[in-house]
């Protein structure tokens, strides 16, 4: 749901022909991302989980011109607008189909939330697809079992994969890629399961030897010592390649003191999807309780602005 707090930060857009983006082919968006870290240092992301958000992240300004560079296709987000729980039961095909309608309406490089990767054999044909789409890079999660998701921590049973098995899965998606632009990062759980800084450096060196592009570092805890910490080890090691954050958890730590400390990629995973929920809860209350839609005016878009915020091509 669209509501004027969600949509303030694109008053700017919405004065110009709102919604709409320059044409954009499958190759020419897959090595977008890798170029804006060569030449920026780092990229911005926020999660996308329909057309319609994805142009409010391709269109979101902040105050002084800040913009996001790339989309996050998540699996949590894509598994809560079906209203189904983030155990991967939204199969690749549904989330594949989620991405076309993100990538058709929209210009920016995709990251796809890969979960798990499931069996390499399979791993292999959701590279040559997300490739074939368009879009940029890959991250996989080293958990094997039923999902879960890591922002549980140890409050679910998070059982870590085999390194050996896992790395092979790596290098079997590297190996099914056609480009030199599409990536595969791996994600690293030690910390989400308890195993401590130690099992997640050794597992980091294990994946980058394995062919991985990068890793991404993740922890469910508030304070941000613990990825600190793996930031600066990780900076010394002689296979040393991109580092992913996704500061959910540990929020009061600025994008600028991350990219400093060493992380090329910042993901903004799931805030939009959480926006959404409260605003369309709330609106449906008020009509509720007042047995009519007034009441509501105020916290929604006119249909006016609903009918004229997407480019037609007619005028």
């Amino acid at each position: 749901m669209l509501t004027r707090a969600v949509t303030g930060v694109l008053a700017t857009a919405q004065r110009r022909t709102f919604l709409s983006v320059p044409p954009m082919t499958p190759d020419k968006r897959r090595a977008t991302l890798k170029k804006k870290i060569q030449e920026k240092g780092f990229v911005r992301a926020m999660e996308a989980h329909s057309g319609l958000s994805g142009l409010i992240v391709e269109h979101a300004r902040g105050e002084n011109g800040e913009k996001f560079d790339a989309l996050w296709s998540s699996s949590l987000t894509s598994s809560t607008i079906m209203g189904k729980p983030d155990i991967e039961t939204v199969d690749t095909t549904s989330r594949v189909r989620i991405c076309d309608e993100i990538l058709e309406v929209t210009s920016l490089p995709m990251i796809y939330d890969g979960d798990t990767g499931g069996l390499p054999e399979i791993f292999h044909f959701t590279v040559k697809t997300l490739e074939r789409i368009g879009v940029s890079a890959c991250i996989i999660e080293d958990k094997t079992g039923l999902k879960q998701n890591s922002l549980f921590g140890v409050d679910r049973k998070q059982q870590l994969a085999d390194i050996d098995e896992f790395s092979a899965k790596i290098a079997r998606g590297k190996a099914a890629q056609v480009t030199d632009d599409f990536l595969i990062f791996a994600r690293l759980e030690a910390l989400i399961a308890g195993y401590g800084h130690d099992e997640a450096m050794k597992r980091a060196e294990a994946y980058l030897d394995a062919g991985a592009d990068g890793v991404m570092i993740h922890s469910k805890n508030k304070d941000p010592e613990e990825i600190f910490r793996f930031l600066e080890a990780h900076n010394k090691l002689p296979n040393r390649k991109m580092v992913v954050v996704v500061p959910t958890t540990y929020n009061t730590v600025p994008e600028k003191e991350l990219v400093e400390r060493g992380a090329n990629i910042v993901i903004h995973a799931n805030q939009l999807v959480r926006a959404a929920y409260p605003a369309m809860n709330d609106v449906a209350k008020s009509i509720l309780t007042n047995g009519r839609s007034k009441e509501t005016d105020s916290k929604i878009l006119s249909v006016k602005d609903i009918l004229t915020m997407i480019d037609d091509g007619t005028r």
